[in-house]
């Protein structure tokens, strides 16, 4: 629906009205529908023309052209599907890695991938091993919350190590 008719751009000779209640008023000629809504201080809106003759509602066309607006901004977001990132340190304590696994859950949970990314600096980029533990274990801790697959295996970077998982 491109345009919004309304009032006197209405070319229907007679509508089906119904009342800013949502109450049926029933079809009457199209001058009869656009005093109603005059007397009341509000527009007469064409709500579809598809049918015969055409449904047209009572109401603020301001408002109107807002909820359809907020209908069609909530039919295009799109739910998920993003790639979040949840990051981790060399030294990370067991609660923090609890934490950040819950919060990859949240992530997992709404649909999205989620990035894991264990920096390392300075000499702690000599002690690799010790990092894939540190991110072998955080898996498990995200495994016993909700089970998972790897979409991409930890991979070495220049700066440390980075997967990518998502929800089963």
């Amino acid at each position: 629906m491109d345009k919004i008719l309304i009032n006197n751009f209405i070319r229907a000779k007679e509508v089906r009205v119904i009342s800013e209640t949502g109450e049926q008023l029933g079809v009457m000629n199209i001058f009869q529908a656009i005093d109603l809504a005059k007397s009341k201080s509000l527009d007469l809106i064409q709500v579809t023309e598809k049918v015969e003759p055409p449904v047209c509602r009572i109401g603020n066309y301001g408002k109107y052209l807002y909820q359809q607006q907020k209908k069609e901004k909530k039919m295009t977001k799109p739910k998920g599907g993003d790639l979040k990132e949840i990051r981790l340190t060399f030294n990370i304590s067991p609660h923090d890695m609890e934490v950040r696994a819950k919060q990859a859950k949240k992530f997992l949970d709404d649909g999205d991938k989620v990035k894991i990314n264990m920096s390392l600096r300075g000499r702690e980029k000599a002690m690799g091993g010790f990092a894939t533990e540190k991110v072998k274990l955080f898996l498990g801790n995200l495994n016993s919350l909700i089970p998972i697959k790897t979409e991409r295996e930890l991979k070495r970077e220049p700066r440390g190590f980075t997967m990518i998982v998502s929800k089963q």
